[in-house]
Parts: structure tokens; C-alpha cells; sequence
């Protein structure tokens, strides 16, 4: 491929603008600054690019000196998948735990508090909040990520999302149009397919999605899905009829249109990165996300150059890479000019406040608080890349905060049952799960705990779908800190 390296010429200005790219490390490197001064406009990060808040703030300026109306996007959803707070876990609960409550003014606070911390550090772009709807109880990615199964649910508390995130001055993107949630695959890892007919996706999948364009949301990012009662032949990322015609024009959505990770397989697997971005663009995005694992200067040359590449052979037409790189500048001027609602600091301590609210406890006998320290057995499934594995779950540390000298311990697959009651000795065992009924050898491993000791306490931390059972079964709605604080609040009668 040639490569056009001015860096001056509108065209390889536009052609950079609609890029959303990422990189590594805690400061930002030569290369990055230098695209800024060309005509990069927005800029992702990442929980390899965070140390601590004051950090963060310190980039964030760096990334501002060379470009003022930068945009600088986050994948902060709270709960599971936090950025923010990658090594500790997060101070918010996510989605599932909100919808759990239903109390939408209590989502609205959550996500002001979470806006104007992200505010604070010089983020003011959030790649949230998640608005599928979680119907598929199988569902590998989405999960507690989603509000929950209910539409009107999903509808209302995204809307209150939404506004509670853009009263702080930080852009929502809602996400994933339109709509993951009735999947049972990865798009991480393959390409997902929904066979829903029309009349259930506009009922069901695009609700929550008109209540978050009814909300104002400043941003949309589109799934990497095949559904084929919309367009049998491209993934919605790539689809003009899902894009363009639907969000567009159906829809009646102006704000910016993001696709998500590029670098994901469901579509670099089948297209390749640069092939995929031209479709993309072509099909009515109007900016590129990529860099979750792809995060250098060679990528970003990359795509730059088949941009500008398929517009001079007429594949994609200038006006419309034109277009979409103004939406980018449109976006990046309200972030520069909205005001913060004055709604004084906040509550620091309302994800707290949420988690609490959400958990729900089930006894099958009246229980007693636990005053000795137990052996916490975390039952641990491979979490998936939206998540990570950086991220610390689980209640045990919260409970060693309570019940000094509580030990634990990781176990997955079929000896993880016998592995914990050898550790555990005479111990209380608290087992902590998640997702247990999409996980076999969990279920199992819980049969045989409660068979060898009835009194056992569990602990779901994912959807709970699977009946409660234990001496008592606590349902956190989500893997976040504060909910295993809230968890670990009951067990030691805190």
C-alpha cells in the first residue's frame, strides 16, 4: 500500500480525526503527541495506561498541551469492567446490581459520581453504558454488564445513565448497537449471530436504544454482530442498513457513531483491521475504536493510509470520511464547552450505597454471623477479555478486613470441590461463584461442598440464575469491590 505521510493535506487529516487509538504505558509516548499535531482528535485508554487518579490527570494534560479539545475515552463501565480502578476492583457497581434496585434516580447518582470522577482525571468520553438487554441467560460477554433481561428495565435505566454521566460533562456512548444481548458468543473471540425476526429486535433489542437517543446520548457504538433480519451479509459494524438506515435514519440518531475494538476477532479474523475500518466508515461510522490489544503507530500509519487509499480509488467517497470526521470535531467541541450540571461534589460514597441496595439474600435456617474467620473457596471462571484479568473479585478480602486471619484460595474444574474442603479444614467454607449456571463443573463443585458441609455460605457474583441455595446465598448482582464489601458486611454481621 502507498503510503501518504504529509500528515497536512485534509484529506490524511480526516483521515486521522476518525481514529480512536490506544497505547501503552503511563505517559504518553513521542509517536502519539506527534499525531495529535497532524490531526488525531481522539485518543483511548486503557487499564495498562492507569497508575492512580493523580496520574491520570497528569496524561491527560499531557495529551491536551498538544491538542486542547482532544477526546479522551475510557472503557468505564463500573462494576465488572473498570478502568479507573483496575488493580483494586471498582468503587460503583455495574449494571446488573442498578437494574437489581430499579430505582432510576439511584442510577442517574451513580453515574454523575462516576462522571465526575472520570471529569476530574480529563476523561470526557465513556465508552458506556451498556444498553443490551441480557435475554440470553448463556450470554459469555454481556451478563451482568447488562441492566437485565427486562426491556422497559434496560430502557429506563440506560436513559438515566445517560443523563446522569453527561450532567458531569462526560460523553455517553451507548452500546452495542443494536443490541448483544441474546448472543452465546464472544465477539472478543468469534461473530456473534442474532436470529431474531424484526418485530422482536425493535421491540426488544432497539428500545433501550431510543431511550438513550431520547436522552441525548452523544454516542453509540455499534456491536460486532450478524444480525440477518437486518443485513444478512455484514456485521453491524460494517452494515449500512444497520448504521445508516436504521440508527440514522429510523432512528433519527445525529450524534457520533464508534465502532468497538477493531483488533476483535469477529471482525479482524474475517476482514483484517484496515479492510474492516473502510467498511466501516463506508457503512456510516464515523469513528474507528481501536487499540484494546493493537496499540502503536504502525497501526495507526495503517489505517490512515487505507482510508485516504479508498477514497483517492473511489471506494469510499471523501464526503462521507468528511462527515465523520466533523462529527468527531463535534463532539470534541461539546465536551470542551458543556457545562457540569452544579449539582455540588456529589456522594462518594453512593456506588457503596448501590451495592448495598442490591444484594439479596437468601437463608434456609436463621443465620448467625460468622465470628471466626472462614476459608473463602473462589470458584473462578475464565473472565472474559471485556472484563480482564487484572481485576481482583471475590469477598475475601473485605472479609479479612472484618474477620482477621480469613484465608482463600482459586479453584476451577472438576477437583475444585475436594482441593477447598482439604484447605478449608475446619473452617467455615464461603464460596464464591459466578455465572453459576453457565459453568458445569461450578454447579458441581457446589453439590459437593453443601453434601460434605450444609453450612456453607455461597456467594453469586454473577447473574443469579442458577437457585439459591446454602446456609445462605447472597446475591451481589456484580463482581465490583463495593459489592463484595456489601457481601462481606452480612456474612461478619457488619
Amino acid at each position: 500500500m502507498t503510503t501518504f505521510a504529509s500528515g497536512t493535506d485534509t484529506l490524511t487529516r480526516d483521515a486521522l480525526t476518525v481514529l480512536q487509538p490506544g497505547f501503552t504505558g503511563t505517559t504518553a509516548p513521542d509517536w502519539l503527541l506527534r499525531r495529535l499535531g497532524e490531526g488525531l482528535a481522539s485518543v483511548g485508554l486503557f487499564g495498562r495506561n492507569i497508575a492512580s487518579p493523580e496520574q491520570l490527570a497528569a496524561l491527560t494534560a499531557q495529551l491536551r498541551a498538544e491538542r486542547d479539545d482532544v477526546l479522551v475515552a475510557i472503557d468505564e463501565e463500573g462494576g465488572d469492567v473498570t478502568r479507573l480502578e483496575v488493580r483494586t476492583g471498582s468503587s460503583f457497581p455495574g449494571n446488573h446490581a442498578l437494574g437489581a434496585v430499579d430505582d432510576v434516580e439511584l442510577t442517574r447518582e451513580v453515574a454523575a459520581e462516576l462522571g465526575r470522577r472520570l471529569a476530574a482525571c480529563g476523561v470526557n468520553l465513556n465508552w458506556a453504558p451498556s444498553a443490551d438487554v441480557n435475554s440470553n441467560a448463556a450470554n459469555p460477554v454481556i451478563g451482568v454488564r447488562s441492566f437485565g433481561a427486562d426491556t422497559a428495565l434496560v430502557a429506563r435505566h440506560t436513559a438515566a445513565y445517560v443523563t446522569g454521566l453527561q450532567s458531569a460533562g462526560v460523553a455517553a456512548c451507548t452500546k452495542h448497537f443494536p443490541g448483544h444481548g441474546d448472543t452465546a458468543v464472544d465477539s472478543h473471540h468469534a461473530m456473534p449471530r442474532i436470529d431474531a425476526d424484526v418485530s422482536v429486535l425493535s421491540d426488544r433489542e432497539l428500545s433501550p436504544f431510543r431511550a438513550a437517543i431520547a436522552a441525548g446520548s452523544r454516542a453509540v457504538m455499534s456491536a460486532h454482530i450478524l444480525v440477518p433480519a437486518l443485513d444478512p451479509d455484514h456485521p453491524a459494524t460494517l452494515s449500512r442498513p444497520v448504521l445508516t438506515d436504521l440508527l440514522r435514519g429510523e432512528l433519527g440518531y445525529t450524534g457520533l457513531i464508534v465502532t468497538d475494538g477493531m483488533e476483535m476477532q469477529a471482525i479482524a479474523a474475517t476482514y483484517g483491521i484496515e479492510r474492516g475500518s473502510v467498511l466501516a466508515i463506508a457503512a456510516g461510522a464515523d469513528a474507528i475504536c481501536v487499540g484494546g490489544g493493537l496499540a502503536d503507530d504502525e497501526t495507526v500509519r495503517r489505517l490512515r493510509d487505507a482510508l485516504v487509499a479508498a477514497v483517492r480509488s473511489g471506494e469510499l467517497p471523501e464526503a462521507r470520511l468528511a462527515e465523520a470526521a466533523e462529527r468527531v470535531r463535534e463532539l470534541a467541541r461539546w465536551t470542551a464547552t458543556t457545562t457540569p450540571a452544579a449539582e455540588g461534589a456529589g456522594r462518594e460514597d453512593i456506588g457503596l450505597v448501590a451495592a448495598r441496595r442490591a444484594l439479596r439474600l437468601t437463608s434456609t435456617s436463621p443465620f448467625t454471623r460468622l465470628t471466626e474467620a472462614p476459608f473463602v473457596a473462589a470458584l473462578t471462571p475464565v473472565a472474559n477479555i471485556a472484563v480482564g484479568d487484572e481485576t481482583p473479585w471475590g469477598v475475601a478480602a473485605e472479609l479479612a478486613r472484618l474477620l482477621p486471619g480469613t484465608e482463600t484460595g482459586s479453584y476451577t474444574g472438576e477437583d475444585a470441590a475436594r482441593a477447598t474442603l482439604e484447605a478449608a479444614g475446619d473452617r467455615r467454607i464461603v464460596a464464591v461463584v459466578r455465572d453459576e449456571h453457565r459453568h458445569p463443573w461450578m454447579a458441581a463443585a457446589l453439590d459437593a461442598l453443601l453434601t460434605a458441609r450444609p453450612d456453607t455460605i455461597v456467594v453469586e457474583m454473577g447473574v443469579p440464575q442458577a437457585p439459591a441455595r446454602g446456609a445462605l446465598h447472597l446475591a451481589t448482582h456484580g463482581a465490583a469491590r463495593v459489592c463484595g464489601r456489601a457481601a462481606a458486611e452480612v456474612i461478619a454481621g457488619a
